[in-house]
């Protein structure tokens, strides 16, 4: 089997979707993405081509060897993001081409479904409370909120007790076994943090997101001294490499790499069992697209440390397009009573509708996200 074509198209909301073709009929389907960067992930993807095309498409720990190492400069979220895509398309084929699914490839689930969590509100949350209820009566039993809008480096009190009040309104609205993530999305920085996080603590949390930008992590341990709810931190980190120093200190409870940020399937199931040496949890990060979320599951099914799944439908950001609008059959996610199954089909276990991608793609999109100032003039965190 030879790879003859890689063909790439940038559909809305904010995706981009990877088919790679093969002589003998079989083709397998990736992600790779960044969000507001889709262009220039896409000329990393045909740059890849020219080593991939008339490859063997099942040496794929091969395939990822020389994607990374094969040039002088590695890493960092297009190129990872890039190489991605590409691991994920190759398992789809493998996959498919042996007629089943890739964690059977991976050793065999250990489990049947995962616990998933719904967003609610949007980058600046208003009615969250209803939207708390919304999810919750479809079943959901976990959620995610942003927590803050803008935040100085050192900003005024009210600034946290109109994130307190928030928190409180959700948790009141559904009770206390419902589970409450709240992400502060790298807006907040040392100072306000440790404050914001003891005031947190008595809502109980599931987590705390991102409580500071990854590469200001060596606050972590410190901000963690002022709260009882888990730390979690990692969609800007794209390597084991990326992840060894913060498990390496203690420093978070719980990483979420992203299967299209992060080396695909092939990279993140180390990431997970790097993590599991240090009983550390895994939540992948996941608001895109629903090939991202067929790769995640393959990992979470083969996983011990998972515990609970990021998914994007009814997320803000879909305004033009939804998780299942390009999956041939709408049920290959089966949500019930707050989890979701796990794909048995072949591959990734999606049907990809080609014809309403290619459709799509006509329109394509060149998302961006905001960009947000503080009062004074200055750059503010989004």
């Amino acid at each position: 089997m030879k790879i003859t074509a890689l063909k790439t198209f940038i559909v809305p909301p904010r995706w981009l979707f990877l088919k790679i073709e093969t002589d003998e009929g079989v083709s397998g389907w990736g992600e790779p993405v960044v969000e507001g960067r889709a262009h220039t992930v896409e000329t990393a993807v045909t740059e890849l081509a020219d080593y991939l095309i008339g490859k063997d498409p099942r040496l794929i720990e091969d395939h990822w060897t020389v994607m990374y190492r094969g040039a002088f400069y590695r890493g960092g979220p297009i190129l990872m993001s890039a190489i991605a895509g590409v691991d994920q398309a190759l398992w789809d084929i493998k996959g498919k081409a042996l007629g089943v699914p890739v964690h059977a490839l991976l050793g065999g689930k250990l489990r049947d479904r995962i616990k998933v969590y719904s967003w609610i509100g949007g980058d600046r949350p208003a009615d969250i409370a209803a939207g708390a209820l919304d999810v919750t009566s479809r079943g959901f039993t976990a959620l995610k909120m942003n927590g803050t809008e803008e935040l100085q480096i050192v900003d005024s009190h009210d600034k946290i007790d109109a994130v307190i009040e928030r928190v409180a309104t959700v948790r009141q609205a559904v009770g206390p076994n419902i589970g409450i993530a709240v992400d502060f999305h790298g807006r907040v920085h040392r100072p306000m943090a440790r404050a914001l996080v003891k005031e947190l603590d008595p809502y109980r949390l599931m987590f705390i997101e991102e409580p500071v930008l990854s590469e200001n992590r060596e606050a972590l341990k410190e901000i963690a001294a002022f709260s009882s709810a888990p730390i979690a931190l990692g969609e800007r980190l794209y390597s084991r490499w990326d992840f060894k120093s913060v498990l390496e200190q203690g420093a978070v409870d719980i990483i979420q790499p992203d299967l299209s940020h992060a080396g695909g399937i092939t990279e993140c199931r180390k990431i997970a069992a790097m993590a599991e040496a240090y009983d550390v949890a895994l939540a992948p990060h996941c608001p895109l697209g629903p090939i991202a979320l067929a790769a995640c599951l393959q990992l979470d099914a083969v996983s011990y440390n998972a515990f609970i799944q990021e998914q994007s439908l009814g997320i803000h950001y879909n305004s033009t397009n939804d998780l299942l609008d390009y999956a041939k059959d709408k049920s290959v996610f089966h949500y019930e009573d707050g989890f979701v199954a796990i794909p048995e089909g072949p591959g990734l276990g999606l049907e990809i509708n080609e014809e309403y991608v290619i459709e799509r793609a006509k329109e394509g999109h060149r998302w961006r996200n905001p960009i947000w100032r503080h009062k004074d003039g200055s750059f503010a965190e989004w």
